[in-house]
């Protein structure tokens, strides 16, 4: 078993002596070499170099000729067995390679990169994880087609780091950009035979190198130092801004697929330790994608550590957002367990201090729904959240119009809206919950509102694909329509799940598009259009520009007002800092009795949210911020009698989705305020006169 110093080092580095040396591991194999292809011609073998085998079985060699530029590729044999894959014939992929490039399909090299970089001084913003509102986009989706951006750098890192991207994301009022996959992958021979392609990217077979496809033409003639530049270039513009940036990262699985399938790296490497198999050889499969790496290996542990230190570190990456995360906490049963020395050390690895790590908090394993369960100092993401939400504003209405009652009332959007206290525990804080109503699976925003059921058949696996539990209300007419009735239901709806989304206690995630009404026309898994279906729209309709400009009202609402994004929880009868009080009310301006929490019909509340803030991290109280929100669930007209407080002097109207344009209106408490339903109402409350 590999020690961890043996472990160190791995791929290409200067030794002690200052030579350049490559150091691969593998327990089972009986010899490897590196071959080194031609400068010119990168079919062209110019010399082949064995690699001797260490401590840890760690095999290495030293040479002046692995130096920046120079492609190359592992040749490994071993022994036969239902285990292993070995084929000494094989250009395999350094599973270290920090450049790749693509010769044909399925015929990769790797490349060593030149990593020297001018930050200029532009550091990572650090922002709390209280203040945070996360974008998650799609690297070549989301400047693809927009004309502010020159053409040559459309739909790439560059296009991302451009004034004109950098500047629509401040504006709008995000804190992060969450991409997609970036690192190196290629699609499924599935897709490929059908003439598609995964543009989704969750298909990696390289954990350190940018995916070259992203980068600019020019770049990618360059080679891979410059593909690593640019995306390094647009990190610092993000950064620059005060923008983070995330990354969607697949370990769980590789895109070597089956056990049939392609042999890229770490099966020609050493099958047997990386994959989690059976002892005949059949793969065990926690992931649904052909094969899961075997986190019960310290090998592979070591990877993702070292692969998350070279992006955090290296390309001063803010956060990561684990895909499968449950895979990532299996031990050597294939249990999860949350004190996985994986996930553990990811928390406390020193080189990794002050890095997000959000979870993808299941996988298709046995046991793999874990959300709420992992370990203190990660995030997750809500998809009860999401279930929540999607229940009160769509299926809910869809019942009362088709049964004239509701299924539920408002207690469960009332503890969605509080930060989820009955999935996280105290002490990881509403700040644990990564709030969100869509991702990039599933439906988007607009097509909540505009499908009752999935139009998958243009992913050519005849509708069979994608989720049937959407929570989905059409509002009466399948896809787009001119009735303007039924579309202004829709934006209403969409107002509606947005605010409550951004009104929530949580770090809120909102996918690229949904603050304009992006539809994909009913598909809720376009993992395989790289097409306008899924790339976000520069050309919008007023209506679109009117639900831009109410997302952004919204996130400016959030972030002047920290009673709305609370660090911790609140405990009765103690003041904690950094928490957010509650006081529920009735539509009447009572307090909530059991009847009003737990009666189906009742589908209004109000709250007044207390927040004591603090200036530069001290423990003493400096102010108080005291909001009121109002939800109404119903399609009716409702007066609403705002609430009597000892701390409150009167309320000031900030936002309505019931009125877009709404704001400035001032009500004394126990005043009256009408609402036309369904709505979300937000106010600030005044301090007493004195």
């Amino acid at each position: 078993m590999a020690s961890t110093t043996s472990l160190d080092r791995l791929g290409v580095s200067r030794n002690e002596a200052g030579v350049p040396e490559l150091r691969v591991w593998s327990a089972h194999a009986t010899s490897v070499e590196v071959v080194l292809f031609d400068t010119a011609d990168p079919t062209w073998v110019a010399s082949s170099l064995p690699l001797t085998r260490g401590e840890g079985d760690v095999w290495s060699v030293a040479s002046e000729g692995l130096v920046p530029g120079r492609r190359y590729s592992l040749h490994v044999d071993g022994p036969a067995g239902p285990q292993h894959a070995f084929d000494p014939t094989t250009n395999l992929l350094d599973p270290y390679a920090r450049g790749i490039q693509r010769l044909s399909a399925g015929n990769w090299r790797g490349v060593i990169v030149d990593e020297s970089f001018d930050w200029e001084g532009v550091t990572k913003p650090a922002v709390p994880l209280d203040r945070s509102v996360v974008y998650e986009a799609h690297v070549r989706g989301f400047s693809k087609s927009n004309k502010a951006v020159p053409a040559e750098l459309r739909g790439t890192y560059a296009g991302l780091g451009h004034e004109a991207s950098v500047s629509y994301l401040s504006d709008l009022g995000v804190t992060a950009v969450e991409l997609l996959p970036v690192h190196a992958y290629g699609s499924e021979m599935r897709l490929v035979g059908q003439g598609l392609s995964n543009y989704w990217g969750y298909n990696s077979f390289s954990f350190f190198a940018p995916h070259p496809g992203y980068a600019s033409a020019a770049a990618q003639r360059e080679g891979p130092s410059a593909v690593l530049r640019e995306f390094k270039e647009m990190v610092k513009s993000l950064h620059r801004a005060g923008l983070e940036v995330i990354l969607d990262v697949v370990y769980n699985h590789t895109a070597e697929e089956g056990r049939n399938g392609p042999r890229y790296s770490f099966r020609g490497i050493d099958n047997a330790s990386y994959y989690r198999q059976t002892e005949d050889g059949g793969y065990i499969d926690t992931t649904g994608c052909g094969n899961s790496l075997d986190f019960g290996h310290p090998v592979p542990q070591r990877l993702v550590r070292d692969s998350v230190e070279y992006w955090a570190n290296e390309c001063q990456i803010d956060g990561f957002r684990f895909d499968l995360a449950a895979a990532l906490g299996r031990d050597e049963r294939v249990h999860f367990d949350p004190q996985h020395p994986l996930l553990l050390e990811l928390r406390d690895d020193p080189a990794l201090a002050g890095v997000k790590l959000i979870a993808e908090p299941w996988d298709v394993g046995m046991g793999g729904w874990q959300t709420g369960n992992f370990p203190d100092g990660w995030t997750e993401w809500n998809d009860g959240y999401r279930g929540t939400v999607r229940d009160f504003w769509l299926s809910d209405t869809a019942a009362i119009r088709h049964h004239s009652h509701p299924p539920a009332g408002i207690g469960r959007l009332a503890g969605a809206l509080s930060g989820s206290a009955d999935i996280f525990s105290a002490e990881r804080g509403p700040v644990a919950s990564v709030n969100f109503v869509t991702a990039h699976d599933g439906f988007t925003l607009a097509d909540l509102t505009m499908y009752g059921t999935k139009h998958n058949l243009g992913n050519g696996e005849q509708n069979r694909d994608g989720t049937s539990d959407n929570r989905s209300f059409n509002f009466g007419v399948e896809g787009d329509t001119r009735d303007a009735t039924v579309r202004g239901h829709r934006r209403r709806a969409m107002r509606n799940m947005m605010a409550t989304l951004l009104l929530s206690s949580g770090i809120p995630m909102i996918t690229a598009g949904d603050e304009y009404g992006r539809t994909q026309r009913g598909n809720n898994n376009a993992y395989c259009h790289d097409s306008e279906l899924t790339w976000v729209s520069w050309q919008r309709q007023p209506w679109q520009e009117e639900l831009t400009a109410s997302t952004s009202r919204l996130m400016r609402v959030r972030r002047d007002n920290p009673a709305l994004s609370p660090a911790r929880f609140a405990v009765a009868g103690e003041r904690v800092i950094g928490a957010t009080e509650r006081t529920w009310f009735s539509a009447a301006g009572t307090p909530m009795a059991d009847h009003d929490w737990h009666s189906p019909g009742n589908r209004t509340v109000q709250f007044l949210a207390r927040a004591t803030t603090t200036d530069g991290g001290s423990d003493s109280a400096t102010d108080e911020n005291t909001v009121l929100v109002v939800v109404h669930g119903a399609e009716t007209e409702a007066t609403i009698r705002l609430p009597e407080h000892d701390a409150v002097g009167g309320y000031e109207l900030l936002w309505s989705s019931a009125d877009d344009a709404a704001g400035g209106d001032l009500i004394a408490p126990g005043g009256d305020y009408a609402l036309d339903g369904p709505a979300v109402t937000v106010f600030r409350a005044l301090p007493p006169q004195v």
